[in-house]
């Protein structure tokens, strides 16, 4: 064989080595971009998910909040019509 085609096959190869571990090396540095991107998505899906839960369970808490207010306000007048009773029984 003549040496400039062994030469240009010996570039040949060498080259090609040169594509396929660059596309290699690419390919892994893509993947664990992935894998970190990922890894934070669910780190933020898992913090969301429990602020939806405490949120829910604050919806649900809340009209029993609601209604112990309003007895309490109503006792609350109750009380202030008995002592008024007894200010104006007593003056």
């Amino acid at each position: 064989m003549d040496s400039g085609v062994i030469s240009a096959l010996i570039t040949g190869l060498l080259s090609l080595l040169g594509v396929v571990v660059t596309s290699w090396a690419s390919a892994r540095r893509t993947e664990a971009k992935i894998e970190t991107a990922q890894a934070v998505t669910d780190t933020k899906i898992e913090e969301l998910t429990r602020e939806v839960r405490l949120h829910n369970e604050f919806a649900r808490r809340m009209p029993v909040v609601e209604e112990q207010i309003k007895v309490a306000n109503h006792r609350i007048e109750d009380l202030e019509e008995v002592v008024e009773h007894e200010r104006t029984r007593q003056g």
